[in-house]
């Protein structure tokens, strides 16, 4: 017994000058050690990390008896218009003065005001809204040049790097939380059309919808969107739209156009399953399966063919449709990317060239007038364009609500993105069916209406 507490004991003096030493390594050695601070990044980031105050004037319907004088002495006299208020983040991309946000914290609302960081104030101009990637871009009213933030690469991110989120929480005012990149490729997360997100640790609360989530030298890698919460306040789980998809947003804006032109493969992606991976015998069930393509299409004349898996995009991995929606979004009209196919157990390389979804046949765009359940709505006919604009792939045949008239019979059951299927039994392949069947007297309405991918049919009086 005494000599084996003799060698625990010589093992213990033989291990504690390494300990020490390991223990000497993590005290700052310096006066520069003991200050590192994350202060520099900070200072050359948030000048171009703003303020965005949204809002819109809600009138209420005025009845005539509102000005009767005994209405007025009883019941008081009409409702007040009511302002609705947005508040959230934005960052300055460009000194001429963009700042590129969240598309929910503008949505639905007229005016825009931007606070900077040294409390000088601008109005905004709305130049483009993208709800498929929930960005927008605004222009402020005001000389420059501007502070401005540079872009990084999210490509380049790896999980463990250290970032810091910068945003006007609850309105306090700009605040600066810390973390890291907890996950990269978040996709299944339902909050914008193109599920691709950067999951960080770093605290995000209301009002920093919009703001800049930032690598160590001061460079965007994304904007932060969303968190996952049952309380409302943050519990580390934030999501990042990555800058790569800000950039092809932005640069839209800077060519002029009010929405993002993206590319039309012309094919339809399903995930691959457990099942399905057994069944083509692969590795493990990651990638895109081709389910169905469209005659003369982008991807047909690529050569894909059904039953393909797509598992990389210019050598970027695709793990599900979603994530290879972002790669191809994020590359521009025009170019040829490689992508890398698993058909018949053979890896193959496939060159697509991305071009835009052709409008055929024209939207003719349609307002419906009228004694019908239809009465206020604004369609347009169904196209590979109008398909990828209104995020409406699942459905080939049909009429697309684009909008609906405040107070109007369609405001009541129809939503924006609606796909108008049949009415009747009777199919609606353009926006003339619609507008002749609403225009005749029916004693019913059985109306199917694609909806978020599923097909709901519902009877309407007369």
């Amino acid at each position: 017994m005494l000599r084996r507490l003799l060698i625990l004991a010589f093992s213990f003096l033989a291990i504690a000058p390494v300990a020490a030493q390991s223990l000497q390594r993590d005290i700052p050695q310096s006066a520069a050690e003991v200050t590192l601070s994350y202060a520099p990044a900070v200072k050359r980031a948030t000048p171009a990390v703003v303020n965005v105050y949204a809002s819109r004037v809600e009138r209420r319907a005025r009845n005539p008896l509102f000005d009767d004088p005994v209405f007025q002495q009883f019941f008081g006299g009409a409702p007040r218009d009511r302002t609705a208020q947005s508040l959230g983040s934005g960052v300055i991309v460009d000194a001429s003065g963009l700042v590129v946000t969240n598309h929910h914290v503008i949505e639905g609302m007229t005016d825009v005001k931007v606070a900077l960081s040294d409390r000088r104030e601008y109005e905004a101009d709305i130049v483009l809204r993208d709800p498929r990637t929930d960005l927008a871009v605004l222009r402020l009213r005001g000389a420059g040049p501007f502070p401005v933030l540079e872009l990084g690469d999210s490509d380049a991110l790896e999980v463990g790097d250290l970032v810091l989120a910068i945003g006007n929480p609850f309105g306090v005012g700009q605040t600066v939380t810390h973390g890291i990149v907890s996950a990269l490729a978040r996709t299944q997360v339902g909050i914008s059309d193109y599920g691709f997100f950067i999951q960080t640790d770093a605290a995000i609360n209301p009002g920093n919808s919009g703001g800049a989530l930032i690598d160590m030298k001061a460079r965007l890698v994304g904007i932060n969107s969303a968190i996952y919460s049952k309380s409302g306040g943050s519990i580390g789980i934030g999501f990042a739209i990555p800058v790569n998809m800000v950039r092809i947003v932005v640069a839209s804006a800077k060519g002029g156009a009010d929405q993002v032109k993206r590319a039309w493969i012309g094919a339809t992606l399903q995930p691959v399953t457990q099942e399905v991976a057994e069944s083509l015998s692969l590795a493990r069930p990651a990638g895109a399966l081709v389910s169905d393509l469209v005659a003369n299409g982008p991807a047909s004349e690529a050569g894909l063919r059904k039953g393909d898996v797509i598992v990389s995009v210019d050598k970027q991995a695709v793990d599900d449709p979603e994530s290879f929606g972002y790669r191809i979004g994020t590359k521009p009209l025009g170019a040829v990317v490689a992508l890398s196919v698993i058909r018949s157990g053979k890896t193959i390389a496939v060159p697509l060239k991305l071009t835009m979804a052709p409008e055929q046949p024209p939207r003719e765009a349609a307002t419906i007038s009228g004694r019908s359940p239809f009465e206020g709505a604004h369609v347009v006919n169904i196209s590979p364009a109008t398909q990828e604009e209104f995020a409406v792939e699942a459905f080939r045949e049909g009429v697309i609500v684009t909008g609906v008239e405040e107070s109007s019979t369609a405001a009541s059951w129809l939503r924006k993105g609606d796909v108008i299927l049949a009415i009747n039994n009777t199919k609606i392949n353009r926006t003339n069916d619609l507008k002749t069947i609403a225009g005749t007297r029916q004693s019913f309405w059985k109306v199917s209406v694609g909806r978020a991918g599923q097909v709901l049919t519902t009877i309407l009086g007369g």
